[in-house]
């Protein structure tokens, strides 16, 4: 039990980061469809970063970079040309997924045997890691893990209880009161997604500097959209998007010791679904949505 847990709270840490991106994302009005082509961008710069120069540093810094320009890319379209998000969107995954896939071939050729590097090991926490159970659940996890479960907190804070998270509501709210009281709306929504894209693309990272050590093109799988889902079903609320974070941590983490232990004689396929039935099931259970008034629609100044 303490190792699904242990687990559990280490496989949540991407989804995590993704939602609570998308849930800044989307209270300034701007939906990340791009957020499966922005996690798989940041997986694959992670690998990359860390394979060529052997630094942790330069993975996670050159995932950050590749989210932004992505982001920025996303953002211009949207915000600026006026066009279509959900479109915007599902065409950069697309477009991303071939870049990706272009690019590994061209830096790495078709290697005989699979790249690696070395995870990202845990840091342990002195003294409170020794704690019994929550010492090795809570204090015993990768840095990023740690630094996810710090930003949800803070971007409540921040999106609740100062100013700047107002005026983000607001962008998402009411944006003519917005523009009305002197600011620029789409600037407001262009910085809150290139920081998004960012973040995002962190996420992504996890999956191949953190828990695998590789990178192949199907490393996402569609966690990315677990994590959009996350954003609806924590309510816009980035505490809400660590609580769903951590459900879907724990059915990945009993999915995966189900699979690992063979004490149960089921098809690893349905293991390996069983996050995903669980989006499905939790979306369409959920009843009540707050969903910012101007989601998606762009800002068009005077209408």
């Amino acid at each position: 039990m303490i190792n699904i847990l242990s687990r559990a709270i280490l496989m949540s840490t991407p989804l995590l980061l993704g939602a609570t991106a998308e849930v800044f994302a989307e209270k300034a009005g701007i939906m990340i469809i791009a957020i499966e082509g922005l996690f798989l961008l940041g997986a694959w710069g992670g690998f990359v970063g860390v394979y060529l120069t052997n630094s942790y540093a330069t993975g996670f810094l050159l995932a950050a970079a590749l989210g932004a320009i992505a982001a920025m890319v996303y953002g211009y379209i949207t915000i600026y040309l006026k066009q279509h998000q959900i479109v915007t969107g599902t065409a950069l995954n697309i477009l991303i997924a071939g870049l990706v896939a272009f690019f590994h071939r061209v830096i790495f050729g078709i290697p005989l045997l699979p790249l690696t590097i070395e995870p990202l090991k845990a840091i342990p926490i002195p003294l409170l890691h020794k704690i019994p159970v929550l010492g090795k659940v809570l204090f015993n996890q990768n840095p990023l893990t740690y630094i996810a479960f710090l930003i949800a907190p803070l971007g409540f804070f921040i999106l609740f209880r100062t100013s700047l998270g107002l005026i983000i509501r607001s962008t998402g709210e009411n944006p003519e009161a917005v523009d009305v009281a002197g600011l620029k709306v789409e600037r407001i929504r262009f910085t809150v997604t290139i920081v998004a894209g960012v973040f995002g693309a962190i996420a992504g990272s996890f999956y191949s500097v953190v828990y695998l050590g590789m990178f192949t093109n199907t490393i996402i799988g569609g966690r990315g959209w677990i994590a959009f889902a996350i954003c609806f079903l924590g309510n816009w609320n980035p505490l809400g998007a660590m609580v769903g974070a951590l459900v879907f941590g724990i059915a990945e983490a009993v999915a995966i010791y189900m699979q690992s232990s063979g004490q149960i004689q089921l098809p690893n396929e349905l293991f390996i679904a069983l996050p995903y039935i669980l989006t499905i099931i939790l979306t369409l259970t959920r009843k009540n949505f707050n969903v910012p008034s101007k989601l998606g629609i762009p800002y068009l100044k005077g209408n």
